[in-house]
């Protein structure tokens, strides 16, 4: 219930505030009625639109590190951490290069890829590798990001510009796309909770109680992937948020995957608004900037304690 109610005061925070600020009442009436003035075009064709891709996008990223976390027993899994973002990155920069058209698919194939590479490194050193090999695997396509922003000609200020992780310029199709990627996570991986709550224990203890852990972390894996790369594909790289949010609502609401999951979409939600009002108040920064300089740190507390 508390994270709920931060939501919404970070959510009239947001909406409210910019260049210029406009009342909530004002707002709520400017969302109700049909108006033409300056304020509502920027509340409806501006502000709501970037709240709502934010919000969905830290939800998104948190409750993929969730599944992640309890599919590999590892508590360093994430996202960012095993390449999958950066693959999906590689993915939509191809697809930039070639038309827009093509982003989503190309960052969905990359992500896809990068889990392959990434599986493929880790094969025989086990789970306890995995997040080696991911750095690995980002190692890699960070330079074939790298090399493609070398080779693109008049179109390496767009790829540099979404690379940095904002949401600024988010539209409704943006909106659309993030609000597909929330379904697509969520709920397999809550109709799963139970499952997952068994594979985070050990791999013998999931065999042993009956779980297809092959068809659990095929489903799951592939509908993260897809999440991710929905993101990434609209907003570029936003690191460590499905790292630190994990373990935050871990610490809040218990083990329980079920229960985890919700709230760490709402947590994620509400970290990644913030972290977005952040950046646009020091100067339109990148939001993917602040989440790294806050994550990064707790990824080296996280390791040290692992």
């Amino acid at each position: 219930m508390f994270p709920v109610l931060i939501l919404i005061l970070i959510s009239i925070w947001r909406i409210s505030s910019g260049e210029w600020d406009i009342s909530f009442p004002d707002v709520i009436r400017f969302l109700l009625t049909e108006s033409n003035s300056p304020e509502a075009i920027v509340i409806k064709s501006v502000r709501l639109p970037r709240l709502l891709c934010s919000l969905c996008t830290g939800g998104i990223l948190s409750v993929s590190g969730v599944t992640l976390q309890a599919l590999l027993a590892n508590p360093l899994a994430e996202p960012y951490t095993l390449g999958i973002a950066s693959g999906a990155a590689f993915g939509a920069a191809i697809g930039i290069m070639t038309g827009a058209f093509m982003i989503m698919p190309c960052a969905f194939i990359g992500a896809l890829c990068a889990l392959i590479l990434t599986g493929i490194i880790s094969y025989h050193g086990g789970n306890g590798k995995i997040i080696l090999a991911g750095v690995i695997s980002n190692a890699i396509l960070s330079s074939g990001v790298t090399f493609l922003k070398a080779v693109a000609g008049d179109k390496l200020g767009a790829v540099v510009l979404w690379l940095m992780g904002s949401f600024s310029g988010s539209g409704i199709n943006d909106v659309w796309a993030v609000l597909a990627g929330s379904i697509i996570v969520i709920v397999p991986a809550y109709l799963m909770g139970n499952n997952l709550d068994v594979m985070s224990l050990g791999k013998n203890r999931a065999s042993v109680l009956g779980v297809n852990e092959n068809l659990v972390r095929f489903i799951l894996l592939l509908t993260t992937s897809m999440g991710v790369a929905l993101c990434v594909s609209s907003f570029g790289v936003i690191g460590f948020v499905g790292l630190v949010v994990p373990h935050i609502s871990r610490g809040l609401s218990g083990a329980s995957h079920r229960r985890l999951i919700l709230h760490s979409f709402v947590t994620g939600a509400v970290l990644m608004c913030l972290a977005d009002g952040i950046a646009q108040k020091i100067g339109e920064l990148p939001a993917g900037t602040i989440t790294a300089l806050a994550g990064g740190p707790f990824f080296c507390y996280v390791l040290a304690k692992d």
